[in-house]
């Protein structure tokens, strides 16, 4: 790449996060907790089987990330390429069961899409506090699973139906419940502000 192209794509990606800081300041930027919530069944099982994902915070939650340009690049990289290798199918129709959080290789469920860009991303180098598994219901009334990222800049998502990454509160989403900050093994309430909180719901 030359400089001239490393410059240009570097002068976007200031525009970017300069048009996100005033999109940030228009909108509520980050969810509002009021409350615990009972883990999904699905991610309670998920913890039996890799418990060391499941602990308290090793640091506690010293607050959203900070969002830098490389940061926010890794952010739509990792979202893109997760799409675009997992193909999406259901737990009954991959496993013949109703709910089976895991890593996906080839094919997975919405909260497996999640459960890899989150452990891609811990292994990027971010905070396992940022990056929050989180339970949705679509304008179908149907449940799903997103990846929440906590940032200076709001809360963004990571999802499976989107290469976009979004601020929350422009998905088309109603935001039920979320993995804790403090501790990846229990789960937060959100009061969704848009719209008539719903106290909790399945994933697809």
């Amino acid at each position: 790449m030359t400089r001239n192209n490393t410059l240009r794509r570097s002068l976007i990606v200031a525009a970017a996060l300069g048009a996100l800081t005033s999109q940030a300041a228009a909108v509520p930027a980050n969810m509002h907790i009021v409350g615990k919530a009972n883990p999904p069944i699905g991610h309670y099982e998920f913890c039996k089987t890799y418990s060391s994902e499941c602990q308290p915070s090793a640091s506690g939650d010293t607050g959203p990330m900070t969002l830098t340009e490389n940061a926010w690049k890794t952010l739509l990289q990792v979202n893109y390429d997760v799409n675009s290798a997992i193909q999406p199918l259901t737990d009954q129709e991959i496993y013949g069961v109703e709910e089976l959080w895991t890593y996906p290789r080839s094919v997975g469920d919405c909260e497996d899409f999640v459960l890899l860009k989150r452990k891609m991303l811990m292994d990027a180098g971010f905070s396992a506090s940022d990056l929050l598994i989180t339970v949705v219901l679509q304008p179908n009334g149907e449940g799903h699973a997103v990846l929440t990222v906590r940032t200076d800049h709001g809360d963004f998502i990571l999802d499976n139906m989107r290469n976009k990454v979004l601020l929350w509160s422009d998905t088309e989403y109603t935001y039920l419940k979320r993995q804790s900050s403090t501790h990846a093994g229990r789960w937060v309430k959100l009061q969704d502000g848009r719209a008539m909180a719903v106290s909790s719901v399945g994933t697809n």
